[in-house]
């Protein structure tokens, strides 16, 4: 009762304009309508209704205090990812300047604090566009949290973590990356690196373990949103909204690269939007956990794959396009009948609509899918509650985010 009264008085409040003034109102219809009306206008208003399955975001959105006990995020994460703590253990750092000095960076900026030797949880004063002038190489133990502010990285090369561990990314816009010049960039406050042409990515994780990329809004950029490779493992990707990317997601680097095959990566509550051509994720060696996403978009497939990696999808939602040449979910790439056929893709509890199809393949060896299984999947109908949060969030301080 006292949470539906809190609840009740934040939506008075924000939004008085949804509920019709009356003199007399039953207390629990008043709540019922306003849970609706939050369900039903979530991505315009920006607040959210617990309780709809989102174990990440069931786990700190409840609370009116997040801005106070930000550092309960890095209890929350699930999958393979779930033990990445970022910078927890560390102080607070503020960013309060949007500049960037790859060599030379200065207190205040985005990359003075990732580069600190030190945990740090990164937040940020007010809103705003970040350009960087080369990647953002990011040292262990750190945490960048968006939650709060509306901030951009755009519009120049974006975020690199090369062999690095423990680090969380939460609530930043990222899009229009490009690829950046060679050139020395600092790494740490003692250590310069000589960096050669970037990739123009959203997000690489090169080598790196323990790292979580949540409610990240990821669009348009030179090569992929999110490219996972070079045997890293222990990776969540999980809330993010993805939309106007040909190539979304890497997760191998290459068919050659067999430094790949112990990866396990977990791609939880994702809303894969419009505008989207297909690696969602595309899948090399490893073990990959496809789990309650909403596939509402793809020009020509959604999960793909070579190299025998073990795909295992589970309990998603999948729109297939009026096109009628691009119903199947799957595609093998770079293999005769005779090779993927073995490979072990498996699809369990996925909702099917509109045509869509997954081709399964394998013996289905249980050890192989336990390697490939990160979390408990949820009923692939509540899929569109789960996700309805995906993406940056619109937290005010004091409310429920």
């Amino acid at each position: 009762m006292a949470f539906s009264f809190i609840l009740m008085l934040q939506f008075l409040l924000l939004a008085p304009t949804l509920i019709s003034p009356s003199p007399v109102q039953d207390p629990e219809s008043v709540v019922q309508e306003v849970q609706k009306s939050i369900n039903e206008q979530r991505r315009n208003l920006g607040f959210y209704s617990c309780g709809t399955g989102n174990p990440i975001d069931d786990c700190w959105r409840c609370d009116p205090n997040w801005e106070r006990n930000r550092k309960s995020l890095a209890d929350c994460a699930i999958g393979f990812g779930k033990n990445a703590i970022g910078g927890r253990d560390g102080k607070v750092y503020m960013v309060t300047d949007p500049n960037d000095h790859p060599l030379n960076p200065e207190p205040g900026t985005l990359r003075f604090g990732v580069i600190q030797e030190e945990p740090l949880w990164i937040i940020f004063k007010h809103d705003m566009v970040i350009k960087l002038d080369m990647d953002l190489l990011m040292n262990s133990y750190k945490t960048i949290d968006g939650r709060g502010t509306n901030v951009h990285i755009a519009g120049g090369p974006c975020i690199k973590v090369q062999h690095k561990t423990n680090i969380i990314i939460h609530g930043l816009h990222i899009h229009d990356c490009k690829r950046g010049g060679s050139g020395y960039v600092s790494d740490s406050p003692s250590h310069r690196r000589w960096r050669s042409r970037s990739d123009g990515d959203g997000v690489t994780i090169f080598g790196g373990s323990h790292v979580w990329v949540d409610h990240c809004s990821l669009s348009n950029c030179y090569d992929g949103l999110i490219d996972v490779v070079h045997g890293s493992t222990a990776i969540t990707i999980s809330n993010n909204y993805m939309t106007h990317h040909n190539k979304v997601m890497l997760l191998g680097h290459s068919d050659s690269y067999k430094g790949d095959k112990n990866m396990q990566v977990t791609i939880a509550f994702n809303h894969f939007g419009e505008g989207l051509g297909g690696r969602m994720p595309r899948c090399r060696y490893g073990y990959f956990h496809v789990v309650n996403n909403d596939y509402t978009h793809w020009q020509h497939y959604a999960i793909g794959g070579s190299s025998s990696p073990t795909i295992f999808s589970q309990g998603n939602r999948f729109l297939a396009p009026d096109d009628e040449y691009h119903k199947e979910v799957t595609k093998h790439f770079r293999s005769s009948d005779s090779m993927w056929k073995k490979w072990n893709w498996r699809s369990e509890g996925d909702l099917m609509l509109n045509g869509a199809f997954f081709t399964p393949s394998g013996a289905g060896a249980s050890s192989m899918y336990d390697k490939a299984s990160s979390m408990a999947a949820r009923p692939p109908t509540l899929v569109p509650s789960i996700t309805e949060g995906a993406g940056v969030l619109r937290c005010v301080k004091g409310y429920l985010c």
